[in-house]
This record gives structure tokens, C-alpha cells and sequence, in this order.
């Protein structure tokens, strides 16, 4: 009988600066309120960027699978 012996390879930890950390956090965040805010309060009205409602209905569907009402 032959045995086999794997080499035992070990895993290091990612070392992460905690200021960098803090920046992927904030700049996340950032991107999901603007993500919230376009596809779940942009009515057109009171939309920031204007009456247009180019936005809200580019994202009216989602708008209705999110459960948001708009109507």
C-alpha cells in the first residue's frame, strides 16, 4: 500500500488599511442611496434634476417589482 502526503499550504489574510476600508464604505453607500433615490423616490415632481420624467420612466418597471408605488 502507498501513502501520499500533500503539502500543507497555508492561507495568509488580506490586510486591509482601515481608512481605505472607510473609503469602499462611504463611496458604497453613496452609490446605493443614489440608486435608491433614482429608482425609488425620483417621482418627475420632485425630481432634483428637473420635471422631466426621463428617469422615472426609464426605471418604472423595477419600480413596481420593488414594490415602490408610482401611481
Amino acid at each position: 500500500m502507498t501513502t501520499s502526503t500533500l503539502p500543507t499550504t497555508r492561507t495568509t489574510p488580506v490586510v486591509v488599511p482601515g481608512a481605505r476600508a472607510a473609503l469602499w464604505l462611504f463611496g458604497t453607500v453613496l452609490l446605493c442611496l443614489a440608486a435608491y433615490y433614482f429608482i425609488g423616490v425620483d417621482q418627475g415632481a420632485t425630481s432634483v434634476f428637473g420635471d422631466n420624467m426621463y428617469i422615472h420612466e426609464f426605471v418604472h418597471d423595477a419600480r413596481h417589482f420593488l414594490g415602490f408605488p408610482c401611481h
